[in-house]
């Protein structure tokens, strides 16, 4: 049987020349990187040449890149890190309604300890309204965290103009950029972020290892206490092969990304086509052009996520019908809620997220199975059927 993977938003198949970089670091180059032996110092310096490929991958300094388990610590650590250094100024976080769990669940703690959060909505393209964030800011205000871009339905946010509004207010600024970073261009000489988070699985890395970016002269608090690695910042014996493979990784993202992108990006446009034009009452969530260059997020009436997952995977598409973390919960995406579906509409998704390996022939035989899967399942659908009768 066929089998297409196009679920690589969820994560990336590790590329064989980020597993051939990190290898001697399972064996013959295993030392501590905090030993001073030989060792450690070959350790060490691994982790510090990866160290200057993540930072060059964004434009920053090495110094201001610091190693965490991946992007879910990375958004604790900045939005945490933020408020628990800055309460003495005040306790008022602003975040948008489409974040990813990581980020909303932390401000949702951070509110049971006495913090006050706002979550901007977005429109129907999943955009932030930037009046809305303006009209939120007050003398309170210590933190705005917005996503770059949005891992369900791939809208890429007005960034830039989001962080200088921060700004003009004296605000510190954090954007979750795990689904960006490696995927299109991010220069942090230019781009108004103080803090930004970064996972290697997203970009053909290993998985449990991401970074903190965090801008020279914004302090945060340390939330792991130990042996002070990280300069202090996040405690515990470096993970030096992932550290290594997200390196690795960083640097092939950084030379392959013009040319990856514009070939994705046309893959990506072929299958919005085909299915918009190809299959009845399919519809693309999200904006139709400022999104990521692998997203492609459609909505069917009449169908079940669910059992449209299951059925593409019997024939070997691996999809999702939204973000990895949340795929096994039966309650409707925030996101899709978030701009303006119902809980029907919510639930008929379908997240298609291409990557590096995938072909034009891929693409043909994921719209082909696409729609004789939709035709069967509305066959034996009765929500399709009373569509149908409603809209006679």
């Amino acid at each position: 049987m066929r089998k297409v993977y196009v679920d690589n938003a969820a994560t990336t198949q590790v590329d064989r020349g980020v597993i051939d970089a990190m290898i001697p670091y399972f064996d013959n180059k295993y030392g501590n990187a905090s030993s001073i032996h030989s060792f450690g110092r070959e350790a060490y310096e691994g982790m510090e040449n990866a160290r200057k490929q993540v930072a060059q991958l964004v434009n920053a300094s090495p110094k201001e890149i610091f190693f965490t388990s991946g992007g879910t610590e990375s958004d604790n650590t900045a939005i945490k890190g933020v408020a628990l250094k800055s309460k003495d100024k005040g306790r008022h976080i602003i975040t948008s309604r489409i974040e990813h769990p990581a980020v909303l669940e932390t401000c949702q703690y951070l509110e049971s300890v006495g913090f006050k959060v706002t979550y901007l909505p977005v429109d129907r393209f999943g955009k932030v309204s930037l009046e809305s964030l303006s009209k939120s800011i007050t003398k309170e205000t210590l933190l705005v965290t917005v996503m770059h871009a949005n891992n369900e339905i791939g809208t890429i946010e007005p960034i830039r103009e989001i962080g200088e509004i921060a700004h003009e207010h004296g605000v510190i600024f954090h954007t979750d950029a795990v689904q960006t970073a490696g995927k299109i261009p991010i220069d942090l000489n230019k781009m108004e972020a103080d803090l930004i988070s970064i996972s290697a699985h997203k970009i053909y890395g290993p998985k449990g290892v991401g970074a903190l970016f965090k801008r020279e002269g914004v302090t945060i608090e340390t939330l792991m206490q130990g042996g002070g690695h990280e300069r202090g910042l996040r405690s515990g014996t470096e993970n030096v092969a992932g550290i290594v493979g997200m390196g690795k990784a960083s640097y092939l993202a950084n030379t392959r990304m013009e040319d990856d992108a514009r070939r994705i990006t046309d893959l990506r446009n072929e299958i919005i086509k085909k299915v918009l034009t190809e299959i009845e009452e399919s519809y693309l969530n999200g904006h139709p052009t400022d999104r990521l260059p692998n997203n492609a997020h459609f909505r069917f009436s009449g169908i079940e996520g669910e059992s449209l997952l299951l059925s593409l995977d019997e024939k070997g598409i691996a999809a999702s019908t939204g973000s990895a973390c949340s795929s096994k919960k039966l309650m409707p995406s925030h996101v899709l809620m978030a701009i303006g579906l119902n809980e029907v509409q919510a639930h008929g998704s379908l997240r298609i997220s291409l990557g590096r390996d995938n072909t034009n022939e891929d693409i043909d035989y994921v719209c082909d199975s696409l729609g004789v899967t939709i035709q069967r399942l509305r066959e034996i659908s009765p929500l399709w059927k009373r569509e149908k009768v409603t809209f006679a």
